[in-house]
């Protein structure tokens, strides 16, 4: 999962950016980068690290003009090398440059196409520089010096037409302006606003809402599943839609986990679906729990802080918040390697003793993905003196691996792979565990947007909506995802190596 901010301003918009990102930070940890373009030349600083570490002033003063877009990153299958991070750009034609949240399904494919039939080589594991150059290449094939809107529509109509998965993208095209465009399912989430100045209007592209807000824009609308926006340096604004067919199916664990409660997606309310989750799960736990003896209800903050405090008011039950978190520690499952999630959960939490012991408590989580996180806060629990510790799960058990952009593990290391609730409740340690339904998740988001029919739920269900998975990409993934090969990409990064000859591109 990845952020992506792109400004055609009037001013410069270098911090405008950096605040963009810092807000859509929780999308991406482990690299940011922004290019911006003067006097038709591009200006780039990307590096691993948090957007304030990344950018000093002395970059910020190198980054002028009043053009530009800004990424933060974390790797799926691809490395974390510096060199994956975004935005990537290609000097010809005109010189492009791009960012991208999600995932290509068929990357090993399109890169075969890039050499054989554009001679464009990819110089990294990414799928987002597969996705630029399949853009580049067929922007030129406009075959002239100054591209209008038909143009760029047409090269969007081709690349949408080319390129599965889920995606949404901004790239930047030197002397011409921005461009933005979302997968034809709606899959990853893209926003766009505007603000007036003096000098004129000027646009704002980014993954959440709440980017726009922190820079002052004004929200328009989402990015429509399948639809390409233009703008021109001058502040030209056109639109269309590139995809034969285009329908909502928007990725619902954004709502679940990722996506910051302050935000709207999809005209959705992030904060409103997750106290809708907190309804639907505390009348199933009234329904099904009736016989336990819950005193208190605590939340594994932060995500599942609505969920729990929804869930305490529907059970009439006192709501505490019994754990202390360090912000400074990143989000515990998409850090590679086992052991180094044992290790950052204990940093990451501290727990209350008081609220804790002689009590029957239960924990409430966003969701179980590998189980190593709740099993030790169960743990903490009982070492803070719980009597008993339940646990619920905002979200239905996880089975399946994503494939449009979320890190996901390798179906092995989901806990709940195989397995039904009695052995994952053992394997966590509770004395009792409760997932949401997928129904009433689905129900809980719906509310808010009863236009939408469909959602992407495929970690859930392992219906695929975009088609073509089948068992051996899967396979694929499997491999290039589990613990033991990422480990095997960090080892070789600390040791100075590179890797060749990937089996597939890593998603962004």
């Amino acid at each position: 999962m990845c952020g992506i901010v792109g400004i055609v301003g009037t001013s410069p918009v270098n911090q405008a950016i950096y605040d963009g990102l810092t807000v859509l930070q929780h999308r991406g940890q482990d690299a940011a980068g922004i290019i911006t373009i003067e006097n038709n030349t591009f200006s780039l600083r990307k590096a691993n690290g948090l957007v304030k570490d990344v950018f000093h002033t002395r970059h910020m003063k190198r980054l002028q003009g009043t053009i530009g877009i800004g990424h933060v990153r974390y790797p799926t299958a691809g490395s974390s090398s510096s060199s994956e991070a975004q935005p990537f750009y290609v000097n010809s034609p005109f010189g492009i440059a791009l960012a991208h949240n999600g995932n290509l399904t068929n990357a090993e494919q399109l890169k075969e196409q890039l050499f054989s039939e554009a001679r464009r080589h990819v110089n990294t594991t990414s799928d987002s520089e597969i996705l630029l150059n399949i853009m580049a290449h067929e922007l030129s094939k406009a075959d002239k010096l100054k591209l209008d809107a038909e143009d760029v529509f047409t090269a969007v109509t081709e690349v949408i037409s080319k390129v599965q998965g889920g995606y949404a993208a901004i790239a930047m095209v030197i002397g011409h302006g921005v461009l933005a465009f979302r997968d034809p399912n709606g899959i990853r989430p893209l926003v766009f606003g505007k603000r007036e100045t003096a000098n004129g209007t000027e646009y704002m592209f980014a993954s959440e809402s709440v980017a726009l807000k922190t820079d002052g824009f004004e929200f328009v609308r989402d990015v429509a599943p399948g639809e390409a926006i233009y703008v021109t340096e001058a502040g030209e604004f056109y639109s269309q839609a590139c995809a034969e067919k285009a329908s909502y199916s928007p990725c619902i664990f954004e709502f679940v986990y990722f996506a910051r409660p302050d935000s709207n997606i999809d005209r959705m309310s992030v904060y409103a679906t997750r106290v809708n989750m907190g309804t639907k799960l505390g009348e199933k736990i009234a329904r099904d729990w009736a016989d336990k003896d819950i005193d208190v209800v605590i939340p594994i903050p932060e995500t599942s802080c609505d969920v729990a405090l929804e869930i305490a008011r529907v059970l009439e039950l006192p709501y505490r918040q019994g754990f202390v978190k360090n912000r400074y520690i990143g989000r515990t499952f998409i850090m590679p390697g086992q052991e180094m999630r044992k290790k950052s959960v204990r940093q990451k939490l501290n727990a209350i003793d008081r609220e804790f012991k002689g009590k029957n408590v239960l924990l409430v989580d966003d969701s179980i993905v590998r189980g190593t996180t709740s099993a030790q806060i169960v743990e903490m629990a009982r070492e803070s003196g719980a009597k008993n510790v339940y646990f619920a799960s905002a979200a239905p058990e996880i089975r399946f691996p994503n494939v449009y952009g979320i890190d996901m593990p390798s179906a092995a290391e989901l806990i709940a792979h195989g397995r039904e609730v009695e052995d994952i409740n053992a394997s966590i340690g509770s004395d009792g565990l409760i997932f949401q339904s997928l129904d009433d998740l689905i129900a809980a988001v719906r509310q808010e947007n009863p236009e939408i029919s469909r959602f992407e739920t495929s970690v859930f269900d392992g219906q695929y909506i975009t088609g073509g998975i089948d068992q051996d990409y899967l396979n694929r993934i499997d491999r290039l995802r589990n613990d033991s090969a990422k480990s095997t990409r960090e080892s070789a990064m600390s040791s100075g190596l590179e890797l060749h000859n990937q089996e597939e591109n890593g998603s962004d």
